[in-house]
């Protein structure tokens, strides 16, 4: 089997349709670091046909369809990134290996509870049942006793400052580990804060996705950077924050917020994003929530115009009449997102302006907490 010097954790249609298709299109051009080693961390049997799919030398399909610029897009792409498949726990030792030699990124995109501690995480014998972060200090610990070669840790879960989160957590576990392995995961292993943005809404079988034109992976810069890929939709920048916010609080939060009403009102016809957009009530108080209670956030820290731009970027994405974007997928995991993308986001406003007044956002966190 080829090298491959990247290494992801997840096999969600995201990831199909985002970074793997990234490293593809570069890869064509001479212009990615290399092939990607695909695992499966829930070893789910049942997707077993998925892992199979990625790794098929012919590829596999992610159809872009929407409106870019005015312009209509479907189209269909094909995917040769991946150069194989595996599955933990059935192929730890392979996995362990790759990790323990020529890997030198590492990426992931688990489930939104995925960073959940769990009670596995106490051991350092390696457990299926382990959180994504455990399992990942496991995978370094076999690299630190192999020779310890440096490593990057790039997740592209949708946590503000993921790296440092996920380094975070790696070295709270690795307290059951020896301290020479805790000081090599600080001077070693570069932990890498990324945003990723694109709507994927429905897969393909056995494998790929359904997307979206507008896609973004904004990377932070930092000394002994790799840039996984040179693409057009992937981005460096010096402040993530500002690329960050706009998303997480305006885009995802939005989604939540529909969510929230949509759970609440019990319209389980109404299945997608688009068609709750077309309902000229609920656009109506999306947009007057935009305005109302997260705008002025923004305009508190001089940032009101980028924000108003974004919102109308986020509006148009939505009514993209070709994406099934379910409710019920976004409804996964809930009172995590409401959390994560609404909760975090009255603290961020109300550190600039405690008095902003925010009613329909703090009645969804407290009705989400209440039950």
């Amino acid at each position: 089997m080829p090298t491959t010097p990247i290494v992801q954790f997840g096999t969600s249609r995201f990831l199909q349709a985002h970074a793997d298709l990234f490293i593809s299109e570069a890869l064509r051009e001479g212009r990615a670091l290399g092939r990607i080693t695909v695992v499966q961390s829930s070893g789910d049997a049942s997707r077993a046909s998925r892992l199979q799919a990625l790794a098929d030398p012919e590829g596999y399909s992610v159809q872009i369809k929407g409106v870019d610029q005015g312009e209509l897009v479907d189209t269909v792409r094909t995917v040769q990134s991946v150069a194989r498949g595996l599955s933990l726990p059935f192929d730890l030792a392979e996995i362990a290996a790759i990790i323990k030699g020529k890997a030198r990124i590492i990426i992931s995109n688990t489930a939104d509870a995925g960073f959940r501690p769990q009670d596995a995480d106490k051991t350092a014998e390696f457990s299926a049942q382990m959180s994504y972060p455990a399992k990942l200090t496991w995978f370094l610990f076999q690299r630190f006793r192999a020779g310890g070669e440096p490593i990057q840790v790039m997740p592209a879960e949708l946590i503000p400052q993921n790296g440092t989160v996920l380094r975070g957590l790696v070295l709270s576990i690795a307290q059951i580990y020896p301290e020479e392995f805790r000081a090599w995961l600080q001077s070693e292993v570069l932990w890498v804060n990324s945003l990723v943005d694109r709507i994927v809404s429905e897969p393909l079988e056995p494998a790929g996705a359904v997307a979206e034109p507008y896609a973004l992976w904004a990377i932070e810069n930092q000394p002994g950077l790799i840039v996984p890929c040179e693409h057009p939709d992937v981005r460096v920048v010096d402040d993530l924050e500002q690329v960050e916010t706009l998303k997480l609080y305006i885009l995802n939060l939005g989604h939540t917020y529909m969510v929230s009403r949509w759970l609440a009102a019990g319209s389980l016809s109404r299945q997608f994003v688009r068609e709750a957009i077309e309902d000229d009530v609920e656009l109506a108080d999306l947009k007057d929530l935009y305005a109302r209670e997260v705008v002025p956030a923004f305009a508190a820290q001089g940032r009101a115009e980028e924000a108003e731009a974004y919102v109308k970027t986020t509006i148009d994405r939505f009514q993209n009449p070709f994406l099934d974007h379910k409710l019920s997928d976004i409804a996964q995991n809930h009172a995590e997102k409401v959390d994560r993308r609404i909760g975090s986001f009255l603290k961020w406003a109300k550190a600039s302006d405690p008095d902003m007044q925010m009613p329909r956002l703090e009645a969804v966190v407290g009705s989400t907490i209440s039950g």
